[in-house]
């Protein structure tokens, strides 16, 4: 990822972390942020998401993954009376987070959005009674 740099071409091909220093300038990448609590029979979930909207935001779950992502775009257009930009600014974000839910009955996963605050409700599975039983002979 590193190793492809396309202006200039002395890079380090033996270490391409050798010049990370040049894309990263030490600041940390944007996230989701995301709290969890063990409610004893459910988790919760809360994702910080402040400036979406509930339509930017998409919950897909696919077996025992859970992926939270948000995307939002803008543009600010300012022009004079003559239709002349005075200034025109665009912006976007794109946030993808997953997370592991085997041990989430996902069937029964719900979600809120207020306030840009992000809520899942994660029940926990259940575990299957061990009982005494006899089984039958065929």
């Amino acid at each position: 990822m590193m190793n492809i740099t396309p202006f200039e071409r002395n890079f380090n091909v033996f270490d391409p972390f050798a010049d990370f220093d040049r894309f990263y300038d030490g600041r940390q990448m944007p996230s989701i942020k995301t709290d969890i609590k063990d409610n004893g029979d459910a988790f919760e979930l809360s994702a910080e998401l402040p400036g979406f909207n509930k339509e930017d935001i998409s919950i897909d779950i696919d077996k025992d993954r859970l992926v939270i992502s948000a995307e939002h775009s803008e543009n600010k257009d300012e022009k004079d009376e003559n239709g002349k930009y005075i200034r025109r600014e665009r912006s976007y974000g794109s946030f993808t987070r997953s997370f592991d839910i085997s041990a989430v009955n996902a069937s029964a996963i719900s979600a809120k959005y207020e306030n840009g605050v992000l809520t899942l409700d994660l029940p926990k599975k259940t575990p299957e009674q061990e009982g005494a039983r006899r089984l039958q002979i065929q």
